[in-house]
């Protein structure tokens, strides 16, 4: 039987991007019949810019009318999705400044979240957080399909790549990917050594977990982990010919992985295809 997901969240902004999220999620939405749920969560340009208080009122109703426009601008994008008739989404937006807890709150009722990758060009002038993406993900628990800034591919989890390490996050990365993994043409793990298996006999493993879900993968182990373990997942993901990776995100202490550089943040960084990461 075949896996399939009932809430699907995207997170809507005045960004280009916005139409790309929408398109995956009703694409991921429309063999289950899922509902879609377009969230609008932005930071206001008044929390975000400092004036002087001699500006006066001119100032701030200059800055409300930004923050107006970049709401339907964002509107204007959702509503040209809905031309199609295939799954259709529904529309919701964030009425408070604290766009982040906000948006964690309502992604604790999706089964998967549509996110977008920080576009770098925007700094410090772009919609959200620039942890936006990670802190959903963390604070949330929910996983979550990142789209990268520079556009959408032509096709979503048709050859999808699994980045394995026997750990709580990748467990939930690959559960959570299942509807995918499941309607894939091509399903590849990739895998550094992990040390040795501490269970004998006939033990449960990852092979034997996909088989169970009718999933037959190709596995690439890959010896032991590097220090640019990131940037090699990418290259194996582009030698592959994947349109999707799937993979745990943040598996030790976030303030540490920052701080190191870290796989997740690597990705995050510098992905070119969407990723699906839990944490």
């Amino acid at each position: 039987m075949k896996s399939s997901y009932a809430q699907l969240l995207v997170h809507v902004d005045p960004s280009a991007q916005t139409a790309g999220r929408l398109q995956a999620a009703r694409a991921l939405a429309a063999p289950g019949g899922a509902t879609v749920t377009a969230l609008y969560a932005a930071t206001s340009t008044q929390a975000g810019m400092a004036f002087a208080p001699e500006a006066g009122p001119e100032m701030v109703r200059a800055l409300v009318e930004i923050d107006e426009k970049n709401l339907v601008q964002a509107r204007a994008a959702f509503d040209a999705a809905q031309v199609s008739a295939i799954a259709p989404a529904r529309w919701a937006q964030v009425i408070d400044t604290t766009i982040v807890a906000a948006f964690v709150q309502q992604a604790l009722f999706a089964d998967l979240l549509v996110l977008g990758q920080p576009d770098p060009s925007r700094g410090a002038t772009s919609y959200v957080p620039g942890d936006f993406v990670e802190s959903i993900v963390v604070e949330s628990g929910k996983p979550a399909l990142v789209m990268p800034y520079v556009g959408a591919p032509a096709t979503l989890g048709r050859t999808v790549v699994i980045a394995w390490k026997p750990t709580r996050e990748a467990a939930r990365a690959v559960a959570a990917a299942m509807p995918l993994l499941q309607r894939a043409e091509a399903v590849h793990v990739v895998s550094w050594e992990a040390g040795e298996e501490a269970v004998g006999g006939d033990r449960l493993d990852l092979a034997g977990h996909l088989k169970l879900h009718g999933i037959e993968a190709s596995f690439h182990r890959q010896g032991v982990e590097t220090n640019d373990l990131g940037e090699l997942l990418l290259s194996r993901a582009f030698d592959l010919q994947t349109d999707l990776l799937v993979m745990g995100c943040y598996g030790h202490s976030r303030a540490r992985e920052w701080v190191l550089g870290g796989v997740s943040r690597t990705i995050l960084k510098s992905m070119t295809l969407p990723v699906l990461m839990a944490h």
